[in-house]
């Protein structure tokens, strides 16, 4: 079998970009492979009304390890280290003082009952207070950090993902997701808009099927995302049903975001932020002119963004704005324009949001993250046992991927 690369990657976000930023290192030719017609992956910035607004990943989260501020410094991008607004209420609207104290004292009994009383079945709901005042809340939180309710939710995959947390986030002005697509070195083919349909192991390497042709490789790395995986959209040899059965532990959760741009004046204070309903588990959660600008960032997590996606944006914009104005008063209606909303979910190389681990199923991100047999390595921030649902962590994936394909092939960073 005639050789086309050393290395394919096999999707172009920050996982692949991480593997090809390693490699570019070892000197091995090697092509990276996108299906959309852009790189970044999860992570993407759109300029709209004049701002850059990202749609996906938009805070460098434990942003004092995070290697891609180390990568935004060296390429010279901005990086706001202010403290985030999430954990207060502008002006107390909507959620009393008392209620906030209840609420948080309901989260950390919850919390320390997951870490003191680990639920026999690792589903993190049974450590809910039964007909608990603030259950609602919880939900919340658990739909905007995992993208799931408690229910489907693997309480020692929280635990590792939460130890792990050093609580710092950072931002980019210029869009996590313009950092991520300008980090791509150029050494390292591109080709985009070219989705790959199946993969062959009856050789001595590895066969890739696109749309455009076949392609053969030494190695492949597969970065793409677990709704991809386990879903079937490449065709993968019955050698990988273990792989695909572990990507289908750890599902995409449902994240979306969508921005209202303010047009004139209003009550809206520059980095402040409000919950819509502390009591509702659908809620969406608002950031409120970031970086000053004249946008409010609305965050929508489990089921509050399955009801985003399956209502559609003209009525998820009416409930963000019916939200805010149930805050701030019925004369923001006025001055709040629909300007963008994700659609992470019905994205066919997508699928969804980051990874959770099912209850019992959190050792699956060791398994999803094995090599099989030297030739094919897997990346993406679901490989990752304690940075999972995060640009770093996919980042983090991807180098060591692509330090186990330089172990495989023998060759050494120039």
């Amino acid at each position: 079998m005639g050789i086309d690369w050393d290395v394919v990657i096999i999707g172009g976000g920050a996982a692949g970009i991480g593997a090809a930023r390693r490699l570019a290192e070892s000197g091995v030719s090697t092509l990276l492979l996108e299906a959309s017609q852009r790189i970044g992956g999860r992570a993407f910035t759109a300029t709209l009304a004049g701002h850059a607004l990202d749609l996906g990943c938009g805070w460098l989260h434990s942003a004092d390890r995070n290697p891609w501020v180390r990568i935004a410094e060296a390429s010279g991008f901005a990086v706001d280290r202010r403290r985030s607004a999430w954990n207060q209420q502008y002006g107390d609207l909507g959620f009393s003082q008392a209620e906030q104290e209840a609420a948080d004292e309901a989260y950390a009994a919850w919390h320390d009952r997951l870490n003191s009383e680990p639920p026999p079945g690792d589903r993190a709901a049974d450590a809910l207070e039964p007909g608990g005042a603030w259950n609602a809340y919880l939900q919340a939180i658990s739909g905007y950090i995992s993208g799931a309710g408690l229910e489907r939710l693997s309480a020692a995959d929280y635990l590792a993902y939460d130890r792990a947390s050093t609580r710092y986030n950072w931002r980019v002005p210029a869009g996590y997701g313009t950092l991520v697509a300008a980090s791509l070195p150029p050494t390292v083919a591109l080709r985009l808009a070219t989705p790959v349909e199946a993969i062959d192991l009856d050789t001595g390497g590895v066969g890739i099927v696109t749309r455009a042709g076949s392609i053969t490789a030494r190695s492949a790395i597969l970065t793409v995302s677990t709704s991809v995986l386990a879903g079937g959209t490449i065709r993968l040899p019955a050698a990988l049903d273990d792989w695909r059965h572990a990507a289908g532990s750890l599902p995409l959760g449902r994240n979306e975001k969508l921005f209202l741009e303010i047009v004139g004046e209003g009550p809206f204070e520059p980095e402040t932020h409000v919950i819509g309903d502390p009591h509702d588990a659908g809620t969406g959660s608002y950031y409120i002119r970031p970086f000053g600008r004249p946008v409010i960032e609305g965050f929508f997590g489990g089921e509050g963004a399955r009801a985003l996606a399956e209502s559609g944006p003209a009525a998820g914009f009416a409930q963000a704005v019916d939200q805010l104005a149930a805050l701030f008063g019925s004369e923001v209606r006025a001055v709040l324009r629909p300007l963008a909303m994700s659609a992470w979910s019905r994205m066919e190389h997508v699928g969804g949001a980051y990874s959770y681990a099912l209850p019992g199923r959190a050792g699956a991100r060791d398994s999803l993250a094995r090599p099989f047999d030297q030739r094919l390595f897997f990346a993406g921030e679901a490989t990752e046992r304690h940075d999972f649902s995060t640009a770093h962590g996919a980042y983090q994936s991807g180098l060591r991927a692509a330090e186990e394909v330089v172990a495989s092939l023998g060759v050494r960073a120039r």
